[in-house]
């Protein structure tokens, strides 16, 4: 199966291809991880939310994010953003990982069984991201893993 390579780049006859699917899935989730939701005017919706509170700061004592701004006007659903849990895993509703998750089911449709974990080290000051699933296609086990700084 061929898909199309990210970055895009114009190649001979088109858009440049890669025939090893899981790097292809690896570069689409990677940009889907770094794009915040709302930044794309083709599809508003692409994206991960986290990357919207990346200039807020983290609670660690609670394990979400701390709201800067409490008195602002937010986007519609964006109070419930200062909720999610940092840590966890996508079986649990209220959690960013549960939301990438929701994400990746939706832009990523070569995966299934798609499970998400987030775990937050607070001395590394450190995300690591976790994507387990099967690729569609033929079964094969799939694993991506990436690291997100945590600002200070």
């Amino acid at each position: 199966m061929n898909s199309i390579a990210i970055p895009i780049r114009i190649a001979k006859g088109g858009l440049a291809r890669t025939e090893n699917v899981k790097e292809a899935i690896d570069n689409s989730l990677g940009l889907l991880t770094a794009t915040p939701c709302h930044s794309s005017p083709a599809d508003p919706d692409y994206g991960f939310i986290f990357n919207n509170l990346r200039f807020e700061i983290l609670n660690e004592d609670e394990g979400v994010v701390f709201d800067s701004a409490p008195g602002r006007e937010l986007m519609e659903n964006s109070r419930e953003l200062y909720e999610k849990k940092v840590s966890g895993s996508s079986k649990n509703l209220n959690t960013f990982a549960s939301a990438l998750k929701e994400a990746i089911e939706r832009y990523e449709t070569r995966l299934e069984n798609v499970s998400v974990s987030m775990t937050y080290v607070r001395e590394e000051r450190k995300i690591y991201l976790s994507v387990k699933g099967n690729v569609h296609e033929d079964g094969t086990p799939y694993l991506y893993t990436s690291v997100i700084h945590v600002w200070k």
